[in-house]
């Protein structure tokens, strides 16, 4: 595998691992405290702050014309493959000079990166209810995951923060800068 940033995969979810519910309207799954350290570590990845430098849209082969045609203007369009590879997007994004990088994504990415074995470290904030509806996105889909029971992952902190939980886990030994 070629060079790639570190990558914090970073999400909250209810206690039945919802990370949304089934309607339109956003769930909040954490508090102000939360939101405010998610920022901080935010800010502490290379990050491509809007506004000062180049945007940059990552998308499948088959859909290079049609994201051309709408970000072409005013975002940089990468071919990442068909289907996405990421491996080619992570290289691309350490070409860039990203270093840490924190992913705040869906399910459906969180579930990719974790299955190529790309995540370093992990945080996870549990809300204290429940979702309850199977037609709700959860923090992961069906997957062949690096981390099972003969290799786990390993937990270096768990913090309250007022009414949520922040577990966080190595999954690599190359741990970013995400420490406040």
């Amino acid at each position: 595998m070629g060079e790639r940033p570190s990558i914090l995969l970073s999400c909250g979810m209810s206690i039945d691992r919802y990370i949304n519910a089934a309607s339109e309207d956003r769930l909040l799954l954490s508090n102000d405290a939360d939101f405010d350290r998610v920022d901080a570590v935010r800010a502490s990845c290379d990050a491509i702050p809007a506004g000062e430098t180049e945007k940059i849209v990552y998308c499948a082969s088959t859909a290079v014309t049609d994201a051309l045609n709408r970000f072409g203007d005013v975002a940089t369009v990468v071919d990442a493959g068909e289907p996405v590879d990421l491996h080619r997007l992570t290289a691309d994004l350490h070409a860039r000079g990203v270093r840490p990088l924190m992913v705040d994504g869906g399910g459906s990415v969180h579930t990719q990166l974790l299955a190529e074995g790309f995540a370093d470290e992990l945080h996870l904030v549990a809300a204290p209810f429940f979702v309850g509806d199977s037609r709700a996105c959860r923090f992961v889909g069906d997957g062949s995951f690096p981390w099972n029971p003969d290799h786990r992952a390993t937990l270096t902190e768990v913090r309250q923060i007022g009414d949520v939980v922040l577990p966080r886990y190595a999954m690599s030994d190359r741990i970013g800068r995400w420490h406040e």
